[in-house]
C-alpha cells in the first residue's frame, strides 16, 4: 500500500528578509550641494558598462562576471571622484 505524504508542521528558524521597496529610495540626494547617485542609479550605470564591455569584446560569452566586476570599479571610482571634486 503506497504511503500518503503528510506536510511538516514544524516551525522554521529561517528568517525572511523582505526587499526595500524600490519607491522608497530617492533617486538623488543632496550633500552639501553635491548630488550623491543612489544604489539604484549606480546599478543601472553599471549594468550598462558591463553590457558595452561584452560588446567591446565582440559580443562572445564567457566573461560576463569579470566585465560585471570592471564595470563596477570604473563606475564606483568615477562616482567617488566625482564626490571629491
Amino acid at each position: 500500500m503506497p504511503r500518503v505524504k503528510t506536510t511538516r508542521n514544524t516551525p522554521s528558524n529561517k528568517q525572511v528578509i523582505p526587499m526595500p521597496d524600490a519607491t522608497a529610495v530617492v533617486a538623488v540626494r543632496k550633500n552639501g550641494g553635491s548630488a550623491t547617485p543612489t544604489p539604484i542609479d549606480l546599478e543601472a550605470q553599471i549594468r550598462e558598462r558591463a553590457y558595452a564591455l561584452y560588446e567591446e569584446r565582440g559580443c562572445t560569452p564567457g566573461q560576463e562576471t569579470e566585465d560585471w566586476f570592471r564595470a563596477e570599479r570604473e563606475v564606483l571610482a568615477r562616482s567617488n571622484h566625482q564626490q571629491t571634486a
